[in-house]
């Protein structure tokens, strides 16, 4: 794309929203409809509160936009001047306090001011009485092409000034259906009240759907407050055991290969998929308390003393600590401080038996184990999978849960060597760090 195309993109979107806009205007002054009435005032009034409590919702599939509902309503029941002074003075208050780009002002007050005024005109030559059915019938269909003809002609526009393919910017009617089934229902739905009740209680309506925004916005930005929120805590939490990585350099592998074991097991015997998922989780982070442990004890080929052993025996509850003062990951900090317990009461730190231990713990011990045994990094000799296993089985029942032993026997069954022995497991990978974030906010 040469340099003057650069240029040219935004004076063609200018003069398109332009000319656009000018011809709204020109509808409006030319049948200006009944631009004094009370209600005027009051859907001018509501559009722009409504305006100024817009939040982004682009990443929502359904919205529903205040000062849409005025423009269409101001459109069938006062005219086209109106159907243009609510949308345009709305979106110039929103841009006098957001002062965003120019060129976009002019397409956004272009594509909300044009298709308004169209309806408008059209309303006035089929001159419907507001209390019929005929009537509600024609402000179902004009708010639907409305918002339809609003969201391309502002999505082209902005595909010109962006110079993004044109082909690539008319969005399918089915990511419309959504927003415009319940803007449809509220426009008709306040139509009907006002054709028949009058001007006082149309008031009260349009006051609900105002807090009805406001607290639609106070709920997005609470979310996204929490989306920020999971973002720095994962971001802490994989910086823990990348540190832990680079003081013994097996640590992030280990995780990422007890992560899919137990997700694998989780999901063999039967678990739900939030279970499968917690248990994915919890294998990530299972040793995330060795972080606190001294370089001393996470050295190679060091003789242990008791006391280093009394400190390695802590990890669980220091792993739990920290993810129980993330609030976020709360629920993973009963697995994570029990998976060091033993069916027969001899594991650590608080030596629970049986059904004390929780299910996933118990699969984390598993998985956890056979990759100690396995692993191509592991500080002991390595051992096959079908070895592995036999030591696994040796001590089922006692160290180890036997049926999460078999669980993952039957598992491993056909599997090839680089599954069996976790060659190319990835923690960026099993981490999938970005759709964790999303998942932690709500999103």
């Amino acid at each position: 794309m040469s340099g003057s195309d650069v240029v040219q993109r935004p004076r063609l979107a200018a003069g398109v929203a332009a000319a656009g806009l000018v011809v709204a205007a020109g509808l409006a002054i030319a049948e200006p409809g009944t631009i004094g009435d009370p209600l005027a005032g009051v859907l001018l009034a509501c559009a722009v509160v409504s305006r100024l409590l817009a939040v982004d919702v682009s990443t929502q599939r359904i919205f529903v936009s205040g000062a849409f509902l005025c423009g269409i309503l101001a459109a069938c029941f006062l005219g086209p001047a109106a159907a243009f002074a609510v949308p345009v003075i709305a979106e110039l208050v929103g841009w006098m306090v957001e002062r965003y780009r120019r060129v976009p002002l002019l397409i956004n007050l272009a594509g909300s001011a044009l298709p308004t005024v169209a309806a408008a005109v059209v309303f006035q030559a089929l001159d419907l009485t507001q209390d019929t059915a005929a009537f509600a019938v024609a402000l179902a269909i004009s708010s639907g092409a409305v918002l339809i003809v609003n969201s391309e002609l502002v999505g082209l526009a902005m595909a010109i000034l962006d110079g993004q393919a044109l082909r690539n910017r008319v969005r399918a009617l089915s990511d419309l259906a959504p927003t415009i089934a319940i803007n449809i229902a509220l426009v008709t739905a306040i139509g009907a009240v006002y054709a028949q009740t009058g001007f006082a209680v149309i008031t009260l309506v349009l006051v609900a759907l105002l807090a009805f925004s406001y607290m639609t916005r106070l709920v997005i930005a609470a979310r996204e407050r929490t989306k920020e929120y999971a973002n720095l805590s994962w971001g802490v939490l994989s910086g823990l055991i990348r540190t832990l990585d680079a003081r013994d350099h097996r640590a992030a592998r280990h995780c990422a290969a007890v992560a899919r074991f137990a997700r694998d097991i989780a999901s063999h015997v039967g678990m739900t998929g939030r279970e499968q998922e917690l248990a994915h989780t919890a294998g990530l982070l299972h040793d995330i308390g060795r972080f606190a442990l001294s370089d001393r004890v996470m050295e190679r080929g060091v003789v242990l003393t008791e006391d280093d052993w009394t400190a390695i025996r802590r990890h669980p509850e220091l792993g739990a600590d920290l993810l129980r003062d993330i609030g976020v990951y709360g629920p993973l900090s009963e697995i994570i401080v029990a998976h060091h317990e033993r069916p027969d009461g001899k594991g650590y730190p608080h030596r629970l038996t049986g059904e004390e231990i929780p299910e996933i713990a118990k699969i984390i011990a598993v998985a956890e184990v056979y990759d100690t045994l396995t692993a191509p990094d592991t500080y002991r000799t390595r051992l096959s999978s079908f070895e592995a296993l036999t030591e696994l089985r040796r001590v089922a029942g006692t160290q180890l849960d036997a049926g999460y032993v078999e669980a993952l026997a039957e598992l491993l069954a056909g599997q090839g060597t680089e599954y069996r022995h976790a060659d190319a497991a990835d923690y960026d990978e099993e981490l999938a760090i970005e759709r964790r974030m999303n998942e932690a906010a709500g999103g």
